[in-house]
């Protein structure tokens, strides 16, 4: 065994000293799920947390750790309890109620009530507190996480920020890592971006779906505490506890109280939907006698309105008939007025026509008109003429246009300018190739001039040169006059001439004699035919080369010949240029006469549109004279027939203007007559009894329907007086005894036997109409009050009853989804549990265990929990059934066997992360002469499984713990004075030393 960190001790305080971390850089935390992720603890620090000191505790993990105490009197009050319940909530202990805000987590903090009674007035309870853990790999501190919770007495209770590395509260005393506590937490970067996380997501956040504690508490702090399988001997506990203890391991005592609850809910949603049925039936039962008298009053009041309508449709068909017959009686009044009115302007205009026609206007009026029209005749003959030039004329111009538009495209788009500067320089070329032809021509007639010359005698070619040129010149056969036969043989004094003279053939026949003063001239005169030889005072030279050696005649001959065929190549060449030119000239022409062409076209097509536009002119000149001589011609026919007729109209007005005269008496008789008959009608009074005009009455009688559209007043009459019948017998069936005392009067009066019933009834169906609504209208308001109470009433009494209904149902249906699901799950879960005890038990020394766990029914009870029964049974021996663990057994094999399955459920919860289980009073039950065995085995299941054990133990507990445990921690308390705990002592055992040496180094000093 080897220490992994000291006591602190009396003179370890003094130096100043004390169990601390060293600060690492803050950084902020990337992840925002399953921050801790597969490392594990590794470090715990309590700052304000019950009694417990500030001092960190280094965790060893994988191994049993034992917790024990060490207060005034005993191991009791030195917060053991406290210690293991501040591991679980930081662990995510889902016993702590977590998704409810874990307020429990609150009550783990310093409290002055609780506290030494000599310290209780000196201290003030902590309002808020911190439980720090230090994560980090297996076997390493490298990439260690730091977790900060912080606990709050008011909501949030619990509020998580995590950073890099290794983080505590690291000071010289107690108030200064207190102190140093909320710095360091201010400091932290908030784990959820703008906020922290909380309570509910705490597991999701640090570990995200795997469990990571589980745990056995027996304390005050808890809401409810689990049975401990070891707290007693396993025989003892019923199949239930057994199960109770499981499920707080295994985290299924949550789903079972969301079952119950489920079927509390499902419970009172059913009562709630019984109890609403009952009222509703009730209700609907007191309602129906009161909506049945009211019903009758709403029948009697229809009636009633019935009865106003057809008494309405009574006076409106009167007054619709007197008012057709007084629109007929006006219509025929009219008709006279407007008849005599008639007859009356006829006296008058047969007056003023006869007036007219002895006025002698008529004769002065004709021949205005014929002056009119002849002048009218003149000037559209005029316009005629006028608009015949200008066709004539527009025609000429548009037969100009299509000769000048296809002129206009020789000019291929060119003006008249550049078409003649074009053509001006198709001239100048054609000048230029016609000089260049003239001159070729002439080197044509000199090459054949000089072949015919070299042809017909010597130096001939060359002395017409040397002529041309102002040179005078002999031929040198010409000037010695030797005989042909004695030229080979004279001899001659010079010489130079005797040298030439001894030779036959060309520098004889082609030399010639000039002047000295002339032989540079000669020689380039000369140029141009080679081979000729200038004879002079200073000596012989032959002028220019030979293409071929020169052999008299022929040679000369030759070069003749040569010298006409390029001078021929030259003509030819240069008749091309010529016949290429005049093409260009002829071309430039007609690109000329095109752009003139385009000229001439766009004048043409001005004085075109100039004729077209005087033409239109002309047309809507000549549409508008048209009218007028037609007019003139018809007023001046008219006037003419007027003035050869007018005697015979006079007479024939003067008749007609008696019998106008006989007319308007007769139609002034018959309208006195008709206005006698419409004041009789008195439409006034009845459109007074209507209470509207006769319109509204006729708009009223059209509104009807086919089949009351035709009834007659006197069918209305009948239809009314029923209808207010039904409505007093609806109104008052049986006793009269509510009946108005006007109503009453009425209806006796109307109802007196004797003559002129009718009448009576009809003058007084008004009043007993309106007395019998303002009864009803006086009830009316109250009735609907009611009618709406109770519609309102029943309306929500049944959407009550719809809901509870709905609800029950739903509530059925969730908690048979829920039932089912959650046996599914206690099945596998109790499955996997079996599995790990067989295991456990097969690898340490047993013969094989499992666990028994029927189906149980669901209770009727709402509040009754959902008891099942687990049974764990195992073999005794080696092929042997399984025995169940009631049965009698040996101390030894129980503890063994508590132990086992203990273990099997904590390895079944942990879904192959690493776990921590935690027991509060470890084997307190356990037989003296078996604890130490059962506590090692701890210790060998969780160094095999890697689960850390952490166990809180009594005082009797200890020694045998000590010898078996992996690490040993112990709270001190000295006295009751003292509000906090003294420095823990801490004892880790370990195999790898170098483990242990690096967790010392990085969490203590």
């Amino acid at each position: 065994m080897k220490p992994s960190s000291a006591t602190e001790t009396a003179a370890a305080r003094a130096r100043g000293s004390q169990i601390g971390l060293v600060p690492v850089e803050v950084r902020p935390a990337a992840p925002d799920h399953d921050v801790v992720g597969d490392r594990v603890l590794v470090a715990v620090q309590a700052v304000n947390i019950s009694r417990l000191s500030t001092h960190p505790v280094p965790i060893v993990p994988g191994t049993l750790i034992v917790v024990a105490g060490a207060g005034p009197k005993d191991s009791n009050g030195a917060g053991k309890s406290s210690f293991i319940a501040m591991i679980t909530a930081l662990l995510g202990d889902e016993q702590w109620r977590f998704a409810s805000g874990a307020k429990a987590v609150a009550e783990l903090l310093f409290n002055a009530e609780l506290a030494a009674g000599g310290g209780a007035g000196t201290w003030a309870s902590a309002d808020h507190g911190y439980i720090v853990g230090v994560f980090a790999p297996p076997g390493s501190v490298d990439d260690a996480v730091t977790v900060w919770l912080r606990v709050n007495q008011e909501a949030p209770h619990l509020e998580i920020r995590v950073t890099p590395g290794i983080r505590l509260a690291a000071a010289p005393s107690e108030a200064e890592r207190v102190a140093l506590a909320d710095e360091v937490w201010a400091s932290l970067p908030r784990s959820a971006g703008r906020r922290d996380v909380v309570a509910r997501d705490l597991t999701r956040f640090l570990y995200g779906d795997r469990v990571r504690c589980v745990s056995f508490l027996s304390t005050s702090v808890r809401s409810k505490v689990a049975t401990n399988l070891l707290s007693q001997p396993l025989n003892e506990i019923s199949p239930e506890r057994v199960f109770e203890a499981i499920a707080a391991l295994t985290g299924l005592d949550a789903e079972l109280d969301q079952e119950r609850e489920a079927r509390r809910d499902e419970h009172a949603r059913r009562v709630r939907a019984t109890r609403a049925a009952e009222l509703l039936t009730d209700f609907e039962e007191e309602s129906r006698a009161l909506l049945s008298t009211f019903d009758r009053r709403d029948r009697a009041r229809v009636r009633l309105a019935g009865a106003m309508r057809s008494w309405r449709g009574r006076l409106a068909r009167r007054l619709a008939d007197a008012a057709r017959r007084d629109e007929a009686l006006a219509a025929e009044l009219e008709r006279l007025r407007e008849a005599g009115g008639r007859a009356a302007e006829a006296i008058e205009t047969v007056k003023a026509e006869i007036a007219t026609l002895r006025d002698d206007s008529l004769e002065r009026s004709l021949a205005g008109a014929r002056r009119e029209l002849a002048a009218l005749q003149a000037r559209a003959a005029k316009l005629d003429a006028d608009r015949a030039v200008a066709e004539n004329a527009a025609d000429e111009l548009r037969a100009r246009v299509p000769g000048l538009e296809e002129r206009r495209r020789l000019a291929d788009g060119r003006d008249v300018a550049a078409a003649e500067t074009e053509l001006e320089r198709a001239r100048v070329v054609l000048n230029e190739a016609l000089k260049a032809l003239g001159v070729a021509d002439r080197e044509v007639d000199e090459a054949k001039a000089a072949l015919d010359d070299a042809e017909g005698g010597p130096a001939a070619a060359q002395l017409d040169a040397l002529a041309a040129a102002g040179l005078r010149a002999t031929g040198l056969l010409d000037a010695i006059d030797v005989a042909e036969q004695a030229r080979d043989e004279e001899a001659v004094a010079d010489h130079a001439v005797g040298a030439l003279l001894a030779a036959r053939g060309w520098p004889q026949e082609h030399a010639v004699i000039v002047d000295a003063a002339d032989l540079p001239e000669a020689a380039r005169t000369l140029a141009t035919l080679p081979g000729s030889v200038l004879v002079s005072a200073a000596g012989i030279t032959v002028v220019g080369s030979f293409e071929a050696v020169a052999t008299g005649r022929e040679a000369r001959i030759k070069a003749a010949e040569q010298r006409l065929h390029r001078a021929r190549d030259v003509q030819e060449a240069a008749a091309e240029a010529v016949r290429t030119a005049e093409d260009g000239m002829a071309e430039a022409a007609r690109r000329l006469e095109g752009a003139r062409a385009a000229v001439r076209l766009a004048d043409v097509e001005r004085r075109l549109a100039e004729r077209r536009e005087v033409l239109t002119g002309l047309v809507e000149a000549l549409a508008e004279t048209a009218p007028q001589v037609a007019e003139a011609e018809r007023e001046v026919a008219a006037l003419d027939f007027r003035a050869r007729t007018r005697s015979m109209e006079i007479e024939r007005l003067e008749g007609r203007r008696a019998r106008h005269e006989t007319e308007r008496d007769q139609a002034a008789e018959q309208a006195a007559k008709v206005r006698s008959d419409r004041d009789a009608l008195a439409l006034d009074a009845m459109a007074a009894d209507w209470g509207g005009t006769v319109a509204g009455a006729g708009e009223w009688l059209e509104a009807l329907g086919e089949d009351e559209r035709p009834l007659t007043a006197e069918e209305w009459w009948r239809a009314a007086e029923r209808h207010l019948d039904e409505a007093l017998r609806g109104t008052f069936p049986g006793d009269d005894e509510e009946m108005p005392e006007e109503l009453r009067f009425l209806i006796r009066e109307r109802t007196e036997p004797g003559a002129g019933r009718t009448a009576r009834e009809q003058a007084t169906f008004p009043g007993v109409c309106a007395a019998l609504a303002s009864y009803l209208r006086g009830q009316e308001e109250y009735e609907r009050h009611q009618r709406r109470q109770i519609e309102t009433q029943l309306e929500t009494r049944r959407r009550d009853l719809s809901a509870a209904a709905k609800g029950a149902e739903e509530a059925a249906q969730s908690t048979a989804v829920h039932r089912a699901a959650l046996t599914a799950a206690v099945k596998a879960r109790l499955a996997r549990v079996a599995e790990e005890f067989e295991r456990l038990d097969l690898a340490y020394g047993g013969y094989g265990a499992t666990l028994d766990f029927p189906v149980p029914p669901a209770p009727a009870d709402p509040e009754q929990r959902w008891a099942w029964r687990v049974t764990p049974r195992w073999r005794r021996g080696e092929g042997q059934g399984y025995v169940p663990y009631n049965r009698r057994a040996n101390t030894a094999l129980m503890d063994e066997k508590a132990v086992k399955l203990v273990c099997a459920a904590a390895i079944a919860s942990s879904g192959g992360g690493h776990l921590c289980l935690v027991l509060d009073e470890l084997g307190r039950n356990l037989g003296k002469e078996h604890r130490r065995e059962a506590v090692a085995l701890f210790r060998r299941i969780g160094e095999t499984y890697g689960i850390t054990v952490i166990g809180a133990l009594q005082d009797d507990m200890e020694p045998y713990a000590v010898d078996a445990c992996g690490q040993y921690v112990k709270l001190r308390r000295s006295s009751d004075a003292m509000p906090y705990n003294e420095p823990p002592v801490v004892i880790g055992h370990d195999r790898h030393a170098e483990r242990v040496r690096a967790l010392s180094a990085a969490v203590s000093r």
